[in-house]
């Protein structure tokens, strides 16, 4: 399956500054498609949504455009499409909202390995309801989270289960439609983490049995917001905290305010965006997994070339060992500071972050404490010449 690297990278105005990007994780470059769509809808006329005016038409257009993207990209229904601040933000909202139900002898459980987004909302709450809070471990050594584990702290009382698809810290991809079967065996709600995940596979999450999913188009050449997926009768059994004046359809009832609709034009480019990376026929939602399959065999192929680099490197030790992951490395060099060794990287026009990236549980759980260590992800757009950049920077840094 062709992947055309070159023609992918000239649709990015920033990667012309010749800076190698290995810090995807935390939000990918922007194509100018994507910024052209923001600056159309924030410029043409735009009111709050509505029928009579053609702003309030446009607006109203914009929000349907964005969830029926949303919903392409995720093969979900664009009528349980939630729009918020972000996926921290959306998971306090659902957090709060469900813990409304909780109360002694109910259990939680959060996971290790997981960002703390999906894993302190479910803390708070369950601490504020009275729940028992319960724990999934991983294997440091493999970065590997076995379904055994889920199995082991999943009963008769759980409420919900929270884990993410990929971990944002190691990559590891537990198996989630395995897991959603222990879950739902026992009556409980699985809200899976997405959004590492998203920008790296092609995202089924009714094959997935994600109850809910949250992602940021930011990770995936979009603009900085967050999007939560889940069946419109789900959310309909659901009535958060909102203005009493607000509307009670959903999924609007979830969203507070007025929507950024610039933003919203962006997700919908940044959808077209990845749906067009490789020429294809077929729906928006066939052309999306076409792509996504050619972008993810490209990924492999870097990352086997990234990984054989830091193995062979004397006195790197790489932590991302799990056997399904997404291209992304989280490593040490022995003897050398990580964030110094972020700083050299910056200096040599290679964006390679240090720290534990939110991902606290499992910087700890690794025996990385909260500093964390040297992270590099890869997205579409990178190439064999960047990691060789990156490898010779850890190499310099290697022989000191």
């Amino acid at each position: 399956m062709s992947f055309d690297v070159q023609n992918i990278r000239s649709q990015f105005p920033s990667l012309a500054s010749g800076v190698a990007h290995f810090d995807g994780p935390g939000g990918t470059q922007t194509p100018a498609s994507v910024g052209q769509a923001m600056f159309d809808a924030i410029t043409g006329p735009l009111a709050n949504r509505g029928e009579v005016t053609d702003a309030e038409r446009r607006a109203e257009a914009t929000v349907v455009n964005a969830r029926h993207a949303m919903a392409d990209l995720l093969g979900t229904d664009p009528r349980g499409i939630v729009f918020g601040r972000s996926a921290t933000q959306l998971c306090f909202d659902i957090a709060r909202t469900l813990a409304q139900h909780w109360g002694p002898g109910d259990e939680i459980v959060v996971s290790r390995i997981d960002h703390d987004s999906d894993v302190r909302p479910w803390v708070r709450y369950a601490e504020k309801s009275g729940a028992t809070l319960r724990w999934i471990e991983f294997d440091p050594s493999t970065a590997h989270l076995d379904v055994a584990d889920v199995e082991a702290v999943v009963n008769e009382r759980t409420k919900l289960v929270a884990i993410t698809a990929a971990s944002n810290l190691l990559g590891s991809q537990p198996d989630i439609a395995a897991i959603s079967k222990i879950v739902h065996a026992a009556g409980a709600l699985l809200y899976v983490d997405g959004v590492h995940n998203t920008a790296h596979a092609f995202v089924d999450v009714k094959a997935m049995g994600a109850d809910f999913y949250t992602c940021s188009p930011y990770k995936f050449f979009g603009p900085h917001i967050g999007v939560l997926s889940a069946e419109p009768a789900l959310l309909e059994s659901l009535h958060p905290d909102k203005l009493l004046p607000s509307t009670e359809i959903v999924p609007e009832r979830f969203e507070l305010g007025t929507l950024p609709y610039e933003l919203l034009a962006g997700i919908t480019a940044a959808v077209d965006f990845i749906a067009n990376m490789v020429p294809s026929e077929g729906t928006r939602r066939e052309r999306i997994a076409h792509s996504m399959h050619a972008a993810e065999e490209h990924e492999q192929a870097l990352s086997h070339h990234l990984r054989t680099g830091l193995k062979n490197i004397a006195g790197v030790t790489v932590f991302s060992n799990a056997a399904n992951k997404t291209p992304t490395e989280l490593f040490e060099i022995a003897g050398v500071d990580s964030q110094d060794a972020y700083k050299y990287f910056a200096d040599n026009l290679v964006n390679a972050p240090a720290g534990n990236f939110y991902a606290i549980e499992a910087s700890r759980h690794l025996g990385l404490g909260d500093e964390g260590a040297i992270r590099a992800g890869l997205a579409p757009y990178n190439t064999i010449e960047e990691i060789d950049r990156l490898l010779k920077c850890v190499a310099e840094l290697a022989s000191r």
